[in-house]
């Protein structure tokens, strides 16, 4: 993998991005512009190709610049109620692993941050990055006293990086979702502006741990790495190494069908657990953050994105949850509509619309048997042309801020759970916790 250091000029970075709004915007105007003088059937394969060259200009400048830049766009390549299908799929490039940053900038990156030589914080450190990322990339180190640790290391200013883009990527992106829709962009900006900003701070993200560690201890099939206080700072985060199975591994042929199901429920219940009980979600489902353990259990790694759920919207997402569990189809609109899901002119969505969703929904906690993720290539397909048919439909549609990263999460673990082709009693664990939560919201109610 080439190895290289990010663009970390101000000027640079500004004229890079600002070159590249230019561009699109150019492109957004005469789209427009000639959309006027064309045929629907003309006018809507136009605008599909100009989104999808729009999308290629985008990663492939977003991917070399790293920081907010990469950030943003793997966040948005996640959203895929958002995007059309065809400019979802040229995002998703930009999860790929970034290009690792030489060992001498990231040891001096250690050592400014810390306060100390390198070799007097650490007995061995391995130069040679195992993990890259937008913000920062990961080490190998073994402390003093003999413990192995994680040395999570932000490339260079990247904090003012991502500051100093921030105001660019929102005129970009702004304009990318002009091109097929009127919807309000700056409600999505917000949220993942907000969750970007905590993410450049390790400080933010070592408190997380420990919020996060505190309340895993009642499940004990989910791992997550200790902080290392004295050798942590707002750049610099140092935590248990803590290995297993990588996301390949435990998803090959090589590991047993049992053991896959058992790694599926812990994820799947993992899931359920941040959104309904502890209200305290792990919201970057990429499966790249987590790895997985012999005996079944799983270690879950980068807790930059962080979702609390306010109780009313978890008994929100409740209350959707057992409809489709008890098959009240009719009853959904209006329970989206309360949660804040409806048309821009505040209507409830059309049963046209969402019963194909729901219905799809309903397969997956089916009663007997389980189903199996991933064994039915024929539904992913369905609900990927259903993405195919409707985004257009779904740009009348308002929701608020705060589903953002709670769907983005429940969308991402849909195709996880299919990696590992898992089978479990969706049905009962969906039941179990949203039952509880729509219990608790009643009561939060009634005081």
């Amino acid at each position: 993998m080439a190895r290289e250091e990010p663009i970390t000029s101000p000027i640079h970075r500004f004229l890079k991005l600002g070159s590249l709004v230019g561009r699109v915007g150019a492109s957004v105007a005469s789209s427009r512009a000639l959309d006027m003088t064309l045929r629907e059937a003309t006018r809507q394969a136009r605008r599909t190709e100009n989104l999808v060259r729009n999308a290629t200009r985008i990663v492939e400048t977003l991917g070399e610049m790293k920081g907010a830049a990469m950030k943003v766009g793997q966040m948005l390549s996640l959203q895929e109620g958002l995007l059309p299908p065809e400019v979802a799929e040229v995002f998703r490039a930009l999860q790929k692993e970034a290009p690792k940053v030489p060992a001498e900038v990231m040891r001096y990156e250690v050592e400014g941050s810390l306060g100390g030589k390198i070799d007097e914080l650490f007995s061995e450190f391995e130069g040679e990055a195992f993990a890259a990322a937008s913000i920062g990339q990961v080490h190998r180190a073994r402390l003093p006293d003999g413990r192995r640790v994680a040395v999570k290391i932000q490339y260079p200013a990247i904090d003012q990086i991502v500051k100093a883009d921030l105001g660019n990527l929102k005129r970009l992106f702004a304009g990318l979702v002009g091109l097929f829709s009127d919807i309000d962009f700056e409600p999505i900006w917000r949220e993942v502006r907000d969750r970007l900003l905590e993410e450049i701070d390790y400080r933010k993200e070592a408190e997380n741990m420990r919020v996060a560690a505190d309340l895993y201890r009642d499940m004990p099939e989910i791992l997550a790495p200790g902080v290392i206080a004295e050798r942590s700072s707002e750049h610099v985060l140092t935590m248990e190494y803590l290995e297993g199975l990588s996301p390949a591994e435990a998803c090959s042929d090589r590991q047993p069908a049992e053991l896959r199901d058992a790694w599926g429920a812990a994820l799947f219940e993992f899931m359920m657990r941040g959104l309904f009980d502890w209200r305290y979600l792990h919201a970057d489902p990429n499966l790249a953050n987590f790895s997985f353990l012999p005996d079944g259990r799983i270690i879950v790694y980068d807790f930059g994105c962080m979702k609390r759920v306010s109780e009313g919207l978890a008994a929100g997402y409740a209350g959707l949850f057992l409809a489709a569990l008890e098959h009240r189809f009719d009853e959904i609109p209006q329970l989206l509509r309360a949660i804040g899901v409806h048309t821009q002119d505040g209507e409830p969505l059309s049963h046209e619309f969402v019963d194909p969703y729901v219905e799809l929904f309903a397969e997956i906690l089916r009663p007997d048997p389980p189903y199996t993720y991933g064994e039915d290539d024929d539904l992913y397909q369905k609900l990927m042309d259903l993405g195919m048919s409707n985004w257009s439909r779904a740009m009348d549609i308002e929701f608020p801020e705060d589903i953002i990263f709670i769907d983005r999460t429940l969308g991402g673990h849909f195709g996880n759970l299919s990696r590992l082709r898992a089978t479990a009693p969706w049905r009962d664990l969906v039941r179990k916790h949203a039952e509880r939560a729509r219990l608790a919201g009643s009561r939060a109610v009634v005081r």
